[in-house]
């Protein structure tokens, strides 16, 4: 993956969403800042792949909904279990579907935004990412953690083989789907934040997955997080 820019660096975004205006706002909003700049943009999927590839931004800001590549297929591309050099991308989008964000979030996206959660959001959304945490629009954590009301319960599936975590290692992944970050993480447990570092290194792991994406994905699947 593209290393983290340096303390003097700023970071260094690509922005790929078809519509000309999102694209120009998010350039005022990201530009304000004075660790980030804007070093490209796309209007569709297959242009978002060709200047990340050649550009290698730190991040990418992909919208889902494009014409050639959805964002969906630009996050599995840049960002998925096959990328040999990972770039990340955050999922910044209209559309809130529970398949979407699963999808996105198990291809290696570093958080899912909604474009209706403001500037100060994506701004934090973008350190976030840099930081090697994932942020999630509230709206669409509270969602993911709630079983749906409308449908019946289902047959109870064949019981799940053992956790390969032991109970605080459960904790930590739990937590980690729910989006809190190391200090909070620490707080939550009243463990250091080197001490819940250490826990997250040997979940991923154990799991066998690449960063904290992997880990809340791992954790909704299972069912992790509705205890």
């Amino acid at each position: 993956m593209t290393p983290p820019p340096t303390p003097t660096t700023p970071t260094r975004i690509l922005l790929a969403d078809d519509q000309d205006d999102i694209r120009s706002g998010f350039r005022l909003i990201l530009e304000s800042q004075p660790d980030m700049t804007i070093v490209g943009e796309a209007s569709d999927g297959t242009t978002a792949v060709e200047l990340a590839r050649s550009l290698r931004p730190d991040l990418v800001l992909a919208d889902i909904r494009m014409p050639g590549l959805d964002g969906l297929e630009v996050t599995r591309r840049l960002a998925g279990p096959d990328a040999t050099d990972p770039i990340r991308v955050l999922v910044v989008t209209t559309f809130d579907h529970d398949d979407y964000v699963r999808t996105a979030l198990r291809d290696g996206a570093c958080g899912f935004l909604l474009k209706r959660s403001g500037p100060g959001l994506l701004i934090e959304g973008v350190r976030a990412a840099m930081a090697g945490d994932v942020l999630i629009s509230p709206q669409i954590t509270i969602r993911l953690l709630q079983p749906s009301s409308h449908t019946p319960p289902p047959t109870p599936p064949p019981s799940p083989p053992p956790s390969p975590l032991t109970d605080r290692e459960q904790q930590i992944a739990s937590l980690v789907a729910q989006g809190h970050t190391n200090a909070e993480i620490a707080a939550e447990l009243f463990i250091s934040p080197g001490t819940a570092k250490t826990h997250i290194a040997n979940v991923q792991s154990k799991l066998n997955v690449r960063n904290r994406v992997g880990i809340a994905a791992w954790a909704w699947a299972t069912g992790l997080t509705k205890a």
